[in-house]
């Protein structure tokens, strides 16, 4: 048991409760928000008349005859085909996740092992790369994707936001790799382990929950990804993102708002339950990133 001397005075134990509860009663309240918002006709959750419509939706019950209404999920999921939009981000994300995770998890084991000098000229050449916006990037593909007839597909975005996010992942792994003492690798081949089979079985089992932390930041680039996609994709092709932009429609069409509020609720729900899903593993492999042994 704690000592009296060991314990923070109860003044500072409460102002810090209360600092972590209005943090995070601010960092959750966009979303709370636009979660509320999305129930409501777009009269209400933009009324610039009376704001408090937004929170008891007076044209809501006028409209529908009740203060909540599921109109806007009923317009971008079953009108507007947002579902396809969601099939899309999937297998896009499926496919980048898996490709980055296979090479960055080869190459940057094979760096972190490697003990010639090239190593880091390769790593800086891979950062520089990855520091250029992608915007630059994709306007050097366009040509041979029109060209190729191989515009609009889903493989090719795959590859470019591979292409664009594996420096990210190269960089991260290689950092995890480094962490894990080489002793490991000596003792599988004393052994009779191979390269690859020390690699696998007994490196990738100890670093598990760094592969899951890059792998997971690298899905979060490519599910928010807006840049890309929205180049390489055609209209009847889209992902999550680019689809919710064109709910907001543009200076020459009309778009429908709570559309795009409806839908960015549903994109952002599965990010929150991933985090939570996979929370310890990427609490843990953030840390074992950040030790090396």
């Amino acid at each position: 048991m704690a000592s009296k001397a060991q314990r923070a005075p109860l003044s500072l134990r409460l102002a810090t409760n209360a600092f972590v509860v209005v943090w995070l009663v601010i960092a959750a309240f966009p979303f709370i928000w636009t979660l509320w918002g999305s129930f409501k006709v777009e009269l209400d959750f933009f009324s610039i008349a009376d704001w408090t419509n937004s929170l008891f939706g007076v044209n809501t019950l006028e409209t529908y005859g009740n203060r909540f209404t599921l109109s806007g999920y009923e317009g971008a999921w079953v009108q507007e085909e947002f579902w396809r939009a969601f099939i899309n981000t999937g297998i896009v994300c499926f496919f980048v996740v898996c490709t980055s995770l296979t090479i960055g998890t080869l190459g940057g084991y094979a760096l972190s092992r490697s003990g010639y000098r090239y190593t880091f000229w390769l790593l800086l050449a891979a950062l520089i790369f990855r520091a250029m916006p992608p915007i630059t990037l994709v306007a050097g593909y366009l040509l041979p994707f029109f060209e190729w007839n191989l515009w609009g597909r889903l493989s090719t975005t795959v590859i470019v936001l591979v292409a664009i996010n594996q420096p990210f992942t190269l960089w991260m792994l290689h950092s995890f790799f480094q962490s894990i003492p080489k002793e490991l690798d000596e003792s599988a081949k004393v052994d009779g382990c191979t390269q690859f089979q020390a690699f696998r079985n007994v490196i990738i089992p100890v670093m598990w929950p760094g592969v899951i932390t890059t792998g997971l930041f690298s899905f979060l680039l490519a599910y928010n990804d807006f840049a890309v996609t929205s180049m390489l994709l055609s209209d009847d092709n889209r992902t999550m993102v680019p689809k919710i932009a064109a709910f907001l429609g543009t200076t020459y069409t009309e778009g429908n708002v709570m559309f795009a509020v409806a839908a960015a609720v549903s994109a952002t729900v599965p990010l929150f339950i991933l985090v939570m899903v996979f929370q310890r593993q990427i609490v843990s492999g953030l840390t074992a990133g950040a030790v090396k042994g």
